[in-house]
């Protein structure tokens, strides 16, 4: 390289991770001698392996095992906790709140670069539903993970100890939006913790919770194809798991989910699920963005008219050049996202070098979902399976794609285990709220709202 160069990486995902770990390896020499730098921005400091959000809430693994310390894998960059507010990519600059921000009171820091990644991901699409802001639960953190399985069990409790029947079949009605990977993955595997944990009380049967899937389309799991997508629909009624296609949610305030089919289910769990849409981030820069709000790139993964931006992943959109039609994009998936990550890197250190850049070809290869302990659907190079095969295909793919040994080695270690002893049915609800307890003890009036901060902690 001719000169010094300064890499911004946006995010701290899947392709904010990858690239920078691949950039990391491919200019390990630049980097030693100081001809580079590489800093990752991102408002966590771990990257979250999505696909084992639902076995997490499940407490088939610990949820500290489904995230990867940034600062650990990414030994040679300077990992930044905050968040990115604006890109003025035609100064080369992007202001940054972090922690001390605040305390600061000097306002945004504004870093300077010569290369911008930007892999923001993606944020929960919502829609203005009377009562969702105030009831709804996501499903796109490990934060949100812990919440919900808690959530499940906390309400398990209330079920067993009331006196009021009304309240009993409220705290037993689990209300699922999105009949999408996130949404079956999670009802598939909570519901099966939920029938577990009824031996435990004395007075709940499995037959006494409903669990409703509600989708407005007329199938659920489309990447598995149409007909495993019908199988999916078959086994959870199997189940009792009442599916709902072709309907939508219409209100859940005052905590009674009304279904645009007229139901009426008065429910104390409402789970939204219901599609992902671009980081907010990527609509305050300079940069191209198409009809959808995604970046506009090239199957080089570069920003369209933006020299020195790069993207991929949930925020860019990347044409697919396997597709036999032209102007087919890249799903925003998992799948795609490692491999675009790690070209992006490889692209990244060519272009600083003077050296022709190589284009994203994949040919996408199946999906595979798990519906709970020993059920799944998957459809692979065309091949179909379900229930143990497809189950046990999930596994082991997630297994090899979970970032580091250390990681691979915990996680293949709790699903042993798991084997051989029973599962844990413990809430620990009172990790919402930590301090509560020594506010009361302390003289003062435990607060009974969520805290400001999004994680959790007080």
């Amino acid at each position: 390289m001719k000169e010094r160069a300064r890499i911004l990486v946006v995010g701290g995902g899947y392709v904010g991770m990858y690239t920078a770990l691949r950039l990391q390896r491919k200019l390990k020499r630049e980097l030693g001698r100081g001809e580079a730098e590489i800093t990752v921005v991102t408002p966590d400091p771990y990257m979250t392996y999505q696909p084992f959000l639902p076995e997490a809430a499940a407490g088939a693994i610990s949820p500290r095992h489904v995230v990867v310390p940034l600062r650990r894998v990414l030994d040679r960059c300077h990992v930044v906790i905050g968040e990115a507010t604006a890109v003025d990519h035609a100064g080369r600059t992007a202001t940054v709140t972090t922690l001390a921000t605040e305390e600061e009171g000097t306002g945004g820091r504004r870093f300077a670069y010569d290369e911008l990644v930007l892999a923001p991901g993606s944020v929960s699409r919502t829609l203005p539903i009377p009562g969702l802001a105030d009831h709804g639960i996501g499903f796109k953190t490990v934060e949100e993970a812990i919440g919900l399985r808690n959530h499940v069990l906390e309400q398990m409790d209330i079920a067993s100890s009331t006196r009021d029947p009304a309240l009993r079949d409220a705290a037993l009605t689990f209300v699922f939006v999105g009949g999408g990977y996130a949404g079956v993955e999670a009802l598939g595997e909570l519901e099966d913790m939920a029938r577990y944990a009824t031996r435990y009380y004395h007075n709940l049967r499995p037959g006494d919770m409903r669990w409703i899937l509600v989708e407005a389309s007329d199938r659920i799991l489309p990447e598995v194809g149409e007909e495993m997508g019908r199988y999916t629909v078959t086994e959870l009624r199997r189940r009792n798991i009442d599916v709902r296609l072709g309907t939508r949610l219409e209100s859940c305030a005052d905590r009674l989910a009304v279904l645009s089919d007229g139901s009426r289910f008065p429910t104390r769990t409402v789970v939204w699920t219901a599609g992902v849409k671009p980081h907010p981030l990527l609509a305050a820069t300079d940069l191209p963005r198409d009809e959808r709000g995604r970046l506009k790139c090239t199957a080089e993964l570069a920003v369209e008219g933006a020299p020195h931006a790069w993207a991929a992943g949930d925020a860019a959109a990347v044409p697919d050049v396997t597709a036999g039609e032209p102007g087919r994009e890249c799903a925003p998936n998992a799948q795609h996202a490692l491999r675009q990550a790690r070209l992006l890197g490889d692209n990244i250190a060519h272009s600083l070098r003077g050296e022709p850049l190589e284009t994203y070809a994949h040919k996408h290869a199946g999906s595979v979902a798990s519906l709970g302990l020993h059920k799944g659907v998957a459809q692979v190079y065309g091949r179909r399976l379900k229930g143990y095969p497809a189950w046990f295909m999930h596994r082991t793919y997630h297994l090899s794609r979970v970032p580091t040994f250390n990681r691979k080695a915990r996680v293949a270690a709790e699903w042993t285990l798991a084997g051989l002893f029973k599962r844990e049915i413990v809430s620990l609800g009172s990790l919402e709220h930590p301090r509560a307890e020594f506010e009361l003890a302390a003289g003062g009036k435990p607060s009974q709202d969520p805290p400001h901060d999004p994680k959790g902690s007080s």
